[in-house]
């Protein structure tokens, strides 16, 4: 046996056992990443991006895991994409006209990731890291939810600290229709996570750490944001991954 059979032969020993459906897996990724960038929602290092982090997802859990990125991606964009000239003309729009890069793949899905190559590397820890990987991505379901959703249908727009009024568009400012759109965001990702999973109780979690992962994101918009100590891709990286520990602790307490 050669020393390169040799390595890769207890490589295999160390590493976790790979998807079964792996080839398979490795197509669909990339078949992912370039029907991203060929629909024009993102550029192509954030096609690449996303590409890695669906890879992430994969390893983690195959095809399921990864389904919470293509669900995520495709009501993301829409949601973006709803009046978006509109949007563009009052200047609520994303920059770019909407179309999302490397970091944005990473502000709103890294958490998932890391939680991604948790389940492959502890497989015993599987059903914990699943629940917080689905919390990530329901917090980051619900804040895009809010803000593209929120600033066309909103009526009256409040600081979510002063609860005074203030003007749309600014970070930490809230409004009902903004709010609820942002439940919706959340139900999505915590119904998927109830079909493939089939604990309501879970569920259940997940939708809440959704809304309290939202609920975070516009606090963090109203202080640290506003002072210029975050921007919006740490804000919203730090969302995800104070939803996934918030339905971790409710979790243990409930459960």
């Amino acid at each position: 046996m050669s020393l390169f059979q040799s390595f890769f032969s207890n490589l295999a020993y160390v590493l976790p056992a790979l998807p079964s459906n792996f080839l398979l897996g490795v197509l669909v990724v990339i078949l992912f990443a370039v029907l991203s960038v060929l629909s024009g929602k993102i550029d192509v290092p954030g096609g690449l991006t996303g590409g890695l982090l669906a890879f992430c997802l994969f390893l983690g859990g195959g095809f399921l895991l990864m389904g919470y990125l293509f669900l995520f991606f495709i009501a993301g964009s829409a949601a973006s994409a709803f009046k978006i000239g509109e949007k563009q003309k009052l200047g609520l729009a994303e920059k770019n006209k909407g179309k999302r890069s490397y970091n944005n793949a990473l502000a709103n899905a890294g958490v998932a990731a890391i939680f991604g190559i948790l389940c492959w590397a502890d497989p015993n820890s599987f059903d914990m890291f699943h629940l917080m990987l689905a919390a990530s991505f329901a917090s980051a379901a619900s804040d895009t939810f809010s803000s593209e959703l929120g600033n066309y249908f909103g009526k009256n727009y409040y600081n979510i600290i002063t609860l005074k009024p203030d003007e749309r568009g600014l970070d930490g400012v809230v409004s009902l229709e903004g709010t609820l759109a942002g439940v919706v965001g959340s139900v999505l990702i915590s119904l998927y996570f109830y079909i493939v999973n089939g604990r309501l109780l879970a569920a259940l979690i997940v939708l809440l750490a959704g809304i309290f992962g939202n609920f975070t994101d516009s606090v963090l918009g109203a202080t640290l944001q506003k002072r210029e100590w975050l921007n919006n891709d740490t804000v919203n990286f730090a969302n995800t991954l104070l939803a996934s520990l918030f339905a971790m602790l409710l979790y243990n307490i409930v459960a």
